[in-house]
């Protein structure tokens, strides 16, 4: 179903001003809490709380949007089945990778990190979120509705979805095996979703570790005229 907008036009009594001590105090918080976000390659088995996830795809639902189209579809996968088959098919793809396809710059650029074909994490995780993003939707009477801005827009939500999980109290880790059509097979989507991303998420293991890295600073990466 294509959820559109109705051409009508409504108050926006949710929106809150703040003074601005409390806007930067919020600013600066915020900030602080993302700092803290790390990718994690290393999952203990612990199950995530069902509530925190739908909570936190419903954040991400609340992403703009081209046209309120909304053209994102997410499959939570916790069924150890489905991950041993979503990890063969990732590995298949990522062995391609790291001994055929990938430029030797690539290569170079990601030895720091001690990455591989070898994707443990897509099984050990508490869940797996598929991101898939529809190119278009299907209208009640059958017909077809082109998606605007598809990817920009799952994107945005991506980035939510990963900013929700993080501040409720898990850990996540981007996947991107290249091709991903093998997604589309295993979890049975229909020909309009193509694969955006996998999401990795659940409780880092006890002995997790992260590499030391750091962030550009403001001044790299941003300008105010």
């Amino acid at each position: 179903m294509t959820t559109t907008a109705t051409g009508r036009f409504v108050p926006h009594p949710s929106y809150r001003e703040y003074p601005v001590e409390d806007m930067e105090r919020r600013a600066a918080e915020f900030y602080a809490e993302l700092r803290r976000r790390r990718t994690v390659r290393d999952y203990a088995p612990r199950p995530a709380p069902r509530g925190v996830i739908e909570n936190c795809l419903l954040a991400a639902g609340t992403a703009p949007n081209g046209a309120n189209l909304q053209p994102w579809h997410f499959v939570v996968v916790s069924d150890p089945e489905l991950k041993r088959r979503i990890r063969a098919g990732a590995e298949a793809e990522e062995r391609e990778f790291y001994h055929k396809r990938a430029p030797r710059e690539w290569l170079d650029a990601l030895a720091p990190f001690g990455t591989d074909e070898h994707k443990p994490f897509l099984e050990a995780a508490a869940c797996l979120i598929v991101i898939f993003a529809q190119s278009y939707g299907m209208l009640p009477d059958g017909r077809k509705v082109k998606h605007y801005y598809a990817q920009e827009s799952v994107g945005i939500a991506t980035g939510i979805l990963i900013a929700a999980l993080h501040h409720a109290g898990l850990a996540t880790l981007t996947h991107t095996p290249s091709p991903m059509g093998f997604l589309n097979e295993i979890l049975e989507r229909p020909a309009n979703e193509r694969p955006f991303l996998m999401l990795v998420a659940g409780y880092p293991a006890a002995d997790a570790l992260v590499p030391e890295i750091t962030k550009r600073p403001l001044e790299e990466i941003a300008t105010f005229r």
